[in-house]
């Protein structure tokens, strides 16, 4: 599917599904979106060749932290759609999914951002335990 064909339908999806988009770039092909309701809150949406790469901070945590690290690698066990993982400095913990752009249906956008919100829903409290050691 073209990349312009793709973000026009990407874009009609969020508007369907009342999802805010906070801001949008139809040259870098990007979505920032919110839905606080359902913890979505500055979620990047980038549509890069062959994949929809789906991310959103989560929070930060001290470097060095086997334990913490131990603990989101044995949750991502139960996440249905996604992943935790860190960014470059290894600081930031990031809730990320990529999907397949060629057969990509709203049914699979929406799964990863209801999997992000049930991980919200179930975990915060960990999370929250986890950025402040």
């Amino acid at each position: 599917m073209q990349r312009e064909k793709l973000y026009t339908k990407i874009k009609d999806w969020l508007l369907e599904l009342n999802i805010e988009i906070v801001h949008e770039n139809p040259n870098h092909q990007t979505f920032i979106i919110s839905k606080e309701a359902e913890g979505i809150k500055n979620m990047i949406l980038v549509i890069a060749p062959q994949i929809l790469i789906i991310e959103q901070f989560l929070f930060s945590c001290k470097k060095d932290q086997p334990e913490v690290y131990k603990q989101l690698l044995i949750k991502n066990r139960d996440i249905v759609h996604g992943a935790f993982v860190l960014d470059e400095t290894g600081e930031r913990v990031i809730f990320r999914d990529t999907l397949q752009t060629e057969n990509l249906d709203q049914n699979e956008l929406v799964g990863t951002i209801n999997s992000l919100s049930l991980l919200l829903s179930e975990y915060s409290a960990e999370m929250i335990s986890f950025s402040k050691l």
